[in-house]
């Protein structure tokens, strides 16, 4: 009897880490894409997840790169694309994420010299807002990564408050990167309360305790720790998440580490309760 309830504990542990839609980052394994694509494509199959956000094709063109990702059981479903590309070349990101098949397509950074200021941020809110509607209507959802640089000041909140109340809902929303949140100095789970359902999809990423933060969207890449070892609080970002909004989860890891941490990783999240 012990035994079985365990494996029915085990299912249902099993039944919500996949509710929760876990997918990794292909970021994650830049360096060993940089060697060897066929092979690490099968290494990232091998973790047990189908669902990925990427974009680039590391050296092979976006057929070649669809087959090999076709033969290892793996979709693409957000893919990135540069900001100057979504506001000077949005019908090329379409193809390509109609290429993928994807549902999504995220946008990482936003184009600033020194530090990030109102002018970036309205001007970055024009093109979300241009583009987003063009997604939109081929059935694509266009998300903006938030990286910590967002949360400078601006008038009676920040330059991050300036972005959700100004890009359209309907056409712009969000991915949470919750290191880079964590990294400006705010908390995860209150920025998700805050702004409920602006937020569709998440990274999640744990920070090494004592990581000096700052509103650079900067830090050191080994600083980048197991899932649950961190300082982030992904156990209380994960009941909330799924509560306000988010659609897809992404775990990225850009430390030297990633292939030895992200199982771990996941077998984190897979012990997190309901």
């Amino acid at each position: 009897m012990k035994f079985l309830a365990a494996i029915v504990f085990l299912l249902l542990l099993h039944t919500a880490v996949a509710a929760q839609d876990i997918g990794v980052q292909l970021y994650s394994f830049r360096d060993q894409f940089s060697k060897d694509v066929p092979g690490t494509l099968k290494r990232v199959s091998n973790l047990g997840v189908t669902k990925l956000e990427g974009g680039s094709t590391y050296g092979l063109s976006l057929s070649e790169f669809k087959e090999l990702l076709d033969k290892n059981k793996l979709k693409v479903i957000s893919i990135g694309a540069d900001f100057n590309k979504i506001e000077n070349d949005v019908y090329t990101v379409i193809g390509d994420a109609k290429t993928y098949g994807a549902k999504y397509v995220m946008c990482s950074w936003i184009p600033h010299k020194n530090e990030f200021g109102i002018e970036e941020a309205s001007h970055a809110v024009e093109v979300f807002n241009r583009a987003g509607k063009l997604l939109r209507e081929k059935g694509l959802t266009l998300c903006y990564h938030i990286h910590g640089y967002e949360f400078r000041p601006y008038e009676s909140g920040t330059l991050m408050d300036y972005l959700v109340t100004h890009m359209n809902p309907a056409y712009a929303n969000f991915e949470m990167d919750v290191f880079w949140v964590k990294n400006a100095g705010q908390e995860p789970t209150e920025l998700l309360k805050k702004y409920a359902g602006r937020f569709i999809l998440m990274h999640l990423k744990d920070r090494k305790p004592g990581t000096p933060g700052n509103l650079d969207g900067t830090a050191d890449v080994e600083s980048n720790v197991v899932l649950g070892q961190g300082d982030v609080g992904i156990a209380e970002i994960m009941k909330i998440a799924k509560k306000s909004g988010v659609k897809q989860f992404f775990i990225e890891d850009e430390s030297s580490r990633s292939f030895e941490q992200v199982p771990k990783s996941l077998a984190y999240l897979k012990s997190l309760k309901k």
